[in-house]
């Protein structure tokens, strides 16, 4: 029997759910621990991140109109790559198998990138994001999470890309709960300063009602590649823990 988006929604998140124990920097941050200049720093990374997400998700709304119908998987597309040969090619033409639900996803998805970049503006002030500038290098580790959303921009299928994005999302979201109580019981911010991490804390009931009608669209389909997605996610997972430990060793450092 086939499984319902929910259950194939709800299935994909259990299964790439982080461990608990790797965000290293959460746990300082929640106690109070955590330096001020690691949160300009985290301020920082957030602003070229959010910028780099939102352009990626652009694109992949642009993508999901125009589909073709044979999606090309990402895996075929590497090897051809390291062959030196071209890439395959869907079977339709331009326009052909649109994915109108999943254009509606990464729509929202931008636009919510673009209030995230509005609301860091008065985090970052509270910080001293503004003092650390000129001194901050970006880290590699940061960069490298908006990187591969972006080389899923232009590779994955994009509705492979919604569920894997989706169980990303499930951490992100519980991530910035923590931080935004922690900011205001440690680290005396106002509400306005919470904003950006109060966004992806709380529930966001018309992303999942898109996400849902994306996936459902695409088992009508017969689109998803759940070997795809889980690839997907579980980079995606990496790539963040990356982001997180690179803030953890920089807040480390003897000042």
């Amino acid at each position: 029997m086939m499984r319902t988006a929910r259950e194939l929604l709800e299935s994909t998140t259990g299964k790439l759910a982080p461990d608990p124990r790797a965000n290293r920097l959460l746990p300082l941050i929640a106690r109070g621990a955590a330096r001020r200049t690691t949160l300009a720093a985290l301020a920082l990374e957030q602003s070229h991140v959010i910028a780099a997400d939102r352009r990626a998700f652009l694109h992949l709304a642009e993508r999901s109109a125009g589909a073709a119908t044979s999606a090309v998987p990402a895996g075929a597309a590497q090897e051809a790559a390291v062959r030196g040969e071209p890439g395959p090619r869907g079977s339709a033409t331009a326009g052909e198998g649109a994915a109108p639900a999943s254009a509606a996803y990464f729509t929202l998805l931008a636009e919510g990138e673009a209030l995230a970049q509005d609301r860091l503006g008065a985090y970052a002030a509270a910080v001293g994001a503004d003092e650390e500038r000129a001194a901050h290098e970006w880290l590699p580790d940061c960069q490298a999470y908006p990187a591969y959303v972006a080389w899923l921009a232009l590779n994955g299928s994009p509705v492979d890309v919604v569920l894997a994005l989706s169980a990303n999302f499930a951490a992100w979201g519980g991530y910035c709960g923590t931080i935004a109580d922690a900011l205001r019981r440690h680290y005396g911010l106002d509400d306005e300063a919470c904003g950006f991490f109060d966004l992806f804390a709380e529930p966001a009931p018309e992303l999942e009602r898109r996400a849902l009608a994306a996936v459902q669209e695409g088992l009508d389909a017969g689109r998803i590649s759940e070997e795809e997605v889980h690839r997907f996610g579980r980079l995606l997972q990496a790539y963040e823990s990356r982001f997180w430990h690179a803030l953890w060793e920089l807040d480390q450092r003897v000042a």
